[in-house]
């Protein structure tokens, strides 16, 4: 079968195409013929080698997390009809025309919903929805979502909307702004702009927002601290430039709860499986929309790292894998 693999540790370059035997289901797995492979922006940074103490890779490894397609073969112990449905999986790779995981790591795709959409939820559908169950916005209250064009922000966005707060949402283009207000939110800023902060607290009306979801890390995360009216919360998720590093004694004079779940780890599986069917269930219902932006051929997958790290793609990030010349 064709993937892509990473020998070592580099740049987007150390991406290789590669032809790799077929796997085959071990007792309790299944192998999913892959439609179309889920691309995060942490998958640049393992490429890289950042975070193997959270996210351990040992190489080479063929990198993803998963996407969308059909089950081909079971093991032992796995009941057959699952052969032959589109399923979405969660597993430790993607890029690649077969991927094997278990049983408890696929869910079925409900009829309607695009394979696509499926993958594009496998990570940020998963992601959002926490977020929101920890940030818990309410209604009339202001939430600033950064990096609200990416794949997480921009259901942030819906999720917030939906729940009745009143958005203003931080992206670095106009593009991106604009997917923003498609989204519905209410505001939009440039945080590329010196004055950003004080944008923010000018369309909340002076006093700030009550939540902030962070999906830039680094200085602009740090810097969102202060877009935080007193007694807020923050969610920080983003890593494009290391982990927000906010002033923990200067949050807790003012009463902001600062929550970074990302430093414990990825969530069990109990939760991933409850929170994936809750995103295909809402966007098989129309209540959730991932916005996929650039879709790739897998052996174009550097290409899509490329313009992750250039802060160049409008929404969510795919490889589409079909049967096109691989090499």
């Amino acid at each position: 079968m064709h993937a892509i693999q990473v020998a070592s540790f580099g740049t987007p370059e150390v991406l290789t195409p590669v032809d790799l035997p077929d796997p085959v289901p071990g007792p309790g797995q299944v192998v999913v013929g892959m439609v179309a492979a889920d691309v995060i922006f942490l998958d640049t940074l393992l490429r890289g080698g950042w975070g193997q103490d959270i996210f351990p890779r040992t190489l080479p490894y063929v990198p993803g997390g998963g996407g969308a397609g059909e089950v081909r073969a079971v093991g032992d112990g796995v009941d057959p009809a699952w052969v032959g449905r589109r399923v979405a999986v969660r597993t430790g790779t993607g890029y690649a025309e077969q991927v094997v995981g278990d049983e408890e790591e696929i869910m079925p795709i409900p009829d309607g919903l695009a394979a696509a959409t499926a993958a594009a939820l496998v990570h940020d559908g998963v992601t959002a929805l926490g977020f929101h169950r920890l940030g818990a916005p309410r209604e009339g209250e202001w939430v600033l979502v950064s990096a609200a064009a990416g794949g997480a922000g921009s259901l942030l966005v819906q999720l917030a909307v939906d729940a009745g707060a009143r958005v203003v949402a931080a992206a670095s283009s106009d593009a991106k702004l604009a997917l923003a207000r498609d989204l519905g939110a209410e505001a939009v800023v440039d945080y590329t702009r010196a004055d950003w902060i004080e944008r923010v607290r000018e369309a909340t009306g002076g006093g700030g927002a009550a939540l902030v979801y962070d999906g830039a890390g680094g200085a602009l995360g740090t810097a969102a601290v202060d877009a935080l009216a007193d007694g807020g919360r923050f969610v920080t998720y983003g890593t494009a430039d290391g982990f927000a590093a906010p002033d923990r004694e200067s949050a807790a004079r003012r009463g902001i709860r600062l929550l970074m779940p990302l430093m414990d780890g990825p969530p069990d599986q109990e939760t991933v499986r409850e929170l994936l069917g809750l995103a295909l269930e809402r966007a098989a219902g129309g209540h959730l929309r991932p916005a996929i932006g650039a879709t790739y051929p897998l052996k174009q997958a550097a290409e899509a790292h490329r313009a992750l790290a250039a802060r160049a793609t409008v929404g969510k990030s795919l490889l589409l894998i079909g049967s096109e010349r691989f090499f």
